[in-house]
């Protein structure tokens, strides 16, 4: 069957839905696009206004498809990268012509923004791989198919053409319910859990500015999805009642929203060590640890979370590809003086 839209011009196509048409506008463009754009494309496409049914621009992702709506889709140019190749060195576990796996340092900002235009990942891999990455991202973000905040390291993946860069998107859009995606992180946080282990479903939204998240709720405007799963792997300092004062506990993202773990851990009253937005409150617990112990924590300034394992689909191949990454020496250092007292495995 041929492609049912119409090439109207170069960035635009156009499209009549067909009697049996039904269902959200997200997803029957998606299907009708037969696979050229993720959903989250689409969504976002939808978002800009650059979808029209008969002849009136919509933006919500979720309008119900009629009988016979008439459809223009303005689809962009891909745009050559602004930011320029730098050489930072990167720690490559993994490179084939489709994408190249990596372990982010922290302090490392993963795609060009407001006050860090040069300097960044993309700026990296721009060096790094040339001409061949993935213009489907965006001006600033191309290969980038998922990311890790600034000051939290660990394994990434980055597409370097656009039918994997399609594929990848599809797997995290999906939160590996029907494929192998999974990701994990190891968290060092303050106390020790009620539940050894357990779910965190909590939806998540804007806290009143740009970049800070809140659990919400989930009738709230912007509330979405967010679970995750940990488990207590490590506790320290251990007190007679089964206290801690810290642990280090491993999740599982079945969702992956922006700061994730770090909200839902100081959601149940463990936030991250070192986390300066979520876990601000309980910078004075430092001082119930032994002194070298307390020396560590009080000189670690970023939030101690590691995404040490990743899981996916190989876009071309099929195969099951998996990779982890070692806890990195600050966060090391962090556990060992953690340690210096009292622990038991769970």
């Amino acid at each position: 069957m041929n492609d049912p839209f119409k090439q109207a011009a170069a960035n635009r196509k156009v499209l009549t839905a067909g009697e049996d048409a039904a269902g959200r506008l997200d997803s029957f463009l998606t299907e009708a696009l037969s696979g050229e754009f993720s959903r989250n494309r689409i969504k976002s496409l939808i978002e800009q206004g650059a979808v029209s049914i008969n002849g009136k621009p919509v933006t919500e992702p979720k309008k119900k498809v009629q009988p016979g709506d008439h459809f223009e889709i303005d689809l962009p140019e891909p745009e050559d990268p602004e930011p320029k190749g730098e050489d930072i060195p990167l720690d490559v576990l993994y490179e084939d012509d489709h994408l190249i796996v990596l372990c982010k340092p922290a302090g490392l900002v993963v795609h060009p923004g407001a006050g860090n235009w040069t300097g960044t990942l993309v700026n990296a891999l721009i060096h790094h791989c040339g001409n061949s990455l993935s213009g489907i991202g965006g001006v600033k973000r191309p290969g980038i198919v998922h990311r890790l905040d600034k000051e939290t390291s660990g394994v990434m993946v980055v597409a370097k053409n656009d039918a994997a860069h399609r594929h990848l998107s599809d797997q995290f859009a999906d939160h590996g319910r029907t494929g192998p995606l999974e990701r994990a992180y190891r968290a060092v946080v303050w106390g020790r859990p009620r539940q050894l282990k357990g779910t965190i479903d909590a939806p998540l939204g804007r806290a009143g500015d740009r970049t800070k998240r809140a659990v919400k709720r989930e009738d709230s405007d912007d509330a979405r999805e967010a679970i995750t799963h940990y488990e207590v792997v490590e506790r320290y300092l251990e007190k007679p009642d089964g206290t801690s004062l810290a642990s280090t506990v491993e999740c599982h993202l079945e969702t992956g929203r922006t700061h994730q773990i770090r909200v839902h851990m100081a959601h149940i009253g463990h936030p991250l060590i070192g986390d300066p937005e979520y876990g601000a409150a309980f910078r004075t617990k430092a001082n119930l640890l032994p002194e070298a112990a307390k020396s560590v924590v009080n000189q670690f300034h970023r939030q101690a979370l590691h995404a040490f394992m990743l899981q996916f689909e190989h876009p071309s191949t099929g195969e099951t590809m998996h990779f982890e990454a070692p806890m990195p020496e600050d966060m090391e250092a962090l556990v060992e003086a953690l340690r210096g007292g009292a622990q038991r495995s769970p």
